[in-house]
């Protein structure tokens, strides 16, 4: 179903349902991250669900600040006995490594970002289909929101209506990067909170976009 009115950027708790219908296919993008085709084929056939908690809190290691920061903790499940993915956001754009069985090890970082910020040097750095998909396009749902902040900014002040997140693939012979823009969008006339991604290989020779549309579900 469609995002609640409650349900916005800066509160994401709950569950969400990836529909497949509004999405595109995952199957480019996992496979240019070296992901098996077994492996592709059941989580292009299984039900994905997404179990968010977003709150505050001092940031995580390797940070040594003790000031709070949003934190958007995700658990993946996936229909069909297959082991579900964990994201672990922390909006402070500190990078951070991970290691787990579908991406292998990994060094990522999160933010805050205004639709300024997106349409701009997020666009500008990690490629234009972030800020507006496909010619033709839904538009991100925005506020009002400030000025361009710039990659270094205060993070979590008024106007930012998306998050954004950059992992880079650190194991040998993989090397891809994977960029995130999150937001809400009207999509066949309702509220929807989706992703956009683009995925490259190391360096750059080939580039998946991949738009991720979400179904919230009432607990």
């Amino acid at each position: 179903m469609a995002a609640p009115a409650n349900k916005h950027i800066g509160d994401l708790n709950g569950k969400w349902v990836l529909n497949k219908t509004l999405s595109d296919p995952t199957e480019p993008a996992l496979a240019l991250q070296g992901v098996g085709w077994m492996t592709r084929k059941a989580i292009g056939l299984a039900t994905v669900t997404l179990h968010a908690k977003q709150h505050q809190a001092p940031p995580s290691p390797p940070s040594t600040a003790t000031n709070p920061v949003t934190h958007i903790d995700i658990d993946q499940t996936i229909t069909g006995g297959m082991q579900g993915n964990a994201e672990r956001r922390c909006l402070d754009w500190e990078a951070r490594a991970h290691s787990d069985w579908l991406f292998g090890s990994v060094r990522g970082r999160t933010r805050w970002a205004t639709g300024a910020d997106v349409r701009g040097w997020v666009a500008e750095t990690y490629g234009a289909f972030l800020a507006a998909g496909d010619e033709g396009g839904e538009e991100w749902l925005e506020e009002p929101d400030g000025e361009q902040t710039g990659p270094e900014a205060e993070f979590g002040g008024p106007g930012n209506t998306h998050v954004l997140n950059h992992v880079e693939n650190l194991d040998e012979g993989r090397g891809w990067t994977a960029t995130q823009v999150w937001g809400f969008q009207k999509i066949g006339g309702e509220r929807r909170y989706v992703r956009h991604v683009v995925v490259a290989d190391k360096g750059a020779k080939k580039v998946v976009t991949m738009k991720m549309v979400y179904d919230y579900i009432p607990e």
